[in-house]
């Protein structure tokens, strides 16, 4: 129960946050496939990393496996925004599997990167995080051996001569910080080396992260909304921390400890790319919970960016339509 004698609790908005517009597209193929489809509609992993989108779509008839083999003969097959491996590709077709591809058109950009870094003769070298969905799908999209490196001192440890031609690409959810960093040690260490600009990464990434610095400065506590397998949503926090401010993620108002606001007089929200914003009201809902709040969306940049549907999901809408 609020207590209204307590100061009030200042809440600021980061802005940009929340949906990305790879998200966004990769949520609509699915309903789209399931208005045209019916349900259900197999999606291969989690769409997104966020436990509420997919709950919710599942409970619109999606149903989310680990691997091609769980999915019926013929049955619509959705690829999550993340990417998959050419292998998973080439499986789906052997079965004929009717596919959706809903990978993120910037990560689809990274495969392309390393097929022609590859092709040119070039060893390449991915900046990410293991076992992430991400770094998976693109480890598996270029038909050459790839180096993975997190840090500065993976750089260190490859394997590889000086005067090795050296190109790198990069996970789209990383910190452009950390990633500014690796790069450097790559320039360091190698004679040759290519890539594209840290400003190539991902404009989402850049943007949230930009806008999360901005939010630090101004704030007591920092909370991201995101899931806990959420990169993006990691190094918001991450950044948070690295400012100094105490930072927690969570994934919705009930992840909220009250005892955080002791205290505290300013709280900086934000929320991952994948976060839908009635997660980010949760929160709001839970601080109001405890004293009163005033909320104010900071300024910061606007994203009009968006990506068109599949060819054929767009072929599909419109045969119904007509």
């Amino acid at each position: 129960m609020t207590d209204s004698s307590s100061p009030s609790i200042n809440v600021l908005l980061a802005n940009p946050r929340g949906f990305c517009a790879g998200v966004v597209r990769a949520i609509e193929i699915v309903e789209r496939a399931l208005d045209l489809y019916g349900a259900p509609v197999y999606v291969r992993h989690e769409i997104v990393h966020n436990r509420h989108v997919v709950d919710r779509l599942r409970g619109k008839g999606a149903i989310f496996v680990d691997e091609l083999d769980e999915i019926p003969p013929d049955a619509p097959t959705i690829f999550s925004a993340h990417g998959v491996p050419r292998s998973v590709q080439e499986a789906a077709v052997a079965r004929g599997l009717p596919v959706l591809d809903a990978t993120c058109p910037l990560v689809t950009k990274v495969h392309v990167q390393g097929r022609r870094y590859a092709k040119a003769g070039r060893t390449l070298v991915l900046i990410g995080h293991a076992g992430h969905a991400e770094v998976i799908g693109t480890m598996g999209q270029v038909d050459a051996p790839i180096h993975l490196v997190s840090t500065a001192d993976d750089v260190a440890a490859l394997p590889l001569a000086t005067d090795t031609p050296i190109a790198y690409i990069t996970q789209t959810t990383l910190s452009v910080d950390d990633t500014r960093g690796v790069i450097a040690a790559l320039n360091q260490r190698f004679d040759d080396v290519q890539g594209p600009d840290v400003a190539d990464i991902c404009y989402a990434t850049q943007n949230r992260q930009t806008a999360v610095r901005d939010l630090a400065r101004q704030s007591d506590l920092l909370i991201v909304v995101g899931a806990r397998n959420s990169s993006n949503s990691s190094r918001l926090r991450e950044i948070g921390d690295e400012m100094g401010v105490p930072s927690y993620l969570v994934d919705d108002g009930d992840g909220v400890d009250p005892t955080w606001f002791d205290g505290v007089a300013t709280v900086g929200i934000t929320a991952g790319a994948s976060a839908p914003d009635e997660l980010i009201e949760s929160v709001i809902a839970t601080i109001a919970s405890v004293r009163p709040v005033s909320v104010k969306q900071l300024d910061g940049v606007t994203e009009d960016i968006e990506f068109t549907l599949p060819p054929q999901l767009r072929n599909l809408t419109r045969a119904a339509a007509e």
